[in-house]
């Protein structure tokens, strides 16, 4: 079902100074940037800041499926909760989250414009590369 990892969020509340410190910290400008969301896209991947999310949540990781609707129904019949209703956040990209039986907080994300790149990293980065 899970596809990969695709995109964490976190949150928020100083959404001026979030953005700033995490444009310094990638090295490049947000792909989108609204009062209601920020997102970066480094390597393909996606980082967002979100303004209404509760920093005592942390933040959200969500994996990328191919149709949301069955991952939400698989998740659902093997005894997550879910958290965050499916929901269509625009450009054909569906996301939802589900409370794991364990308590953790599960992402799936159905993102049809999802592509990795190569990350602008010189070599020096380390091994981690």
């Amino acid at each position: 079902m899970f596809l990969g990892l695709r995109t964490v969020v976190y949150p928020a509340p100083d959404l001026a100074a979030a953005k700033e410190w995490w444009s310094g910290v990638l090295g490049i400008q947000p792909y989108f940037d609204e009062p209601f969301f920020v997102g970066f896209n480094p390597g393909g991947y996606e980082l967002g800041l979100d303004p209404s999310a509760d920093p005592a949540a942390g933040p959200r990781t969500y994996w990328g499926v191919r149709s949301v609707d069955a991952a939400a129904q698989q998740l659902l019949e093997a005894g997550a909760a879910a958290v965050e209703p499916v929901s269509d956040v625009g450009d054909g990209i569906r996301l939802g989250t589900f409370r794991t039986p364990d308590g953790s907080i599960l992402g799936v994300i159905e993102n049809p414009v999802f592509q990795l790149t190569d990350a602008d990293a010189p070599e020096s980065e380390g091994p981690g590369r």
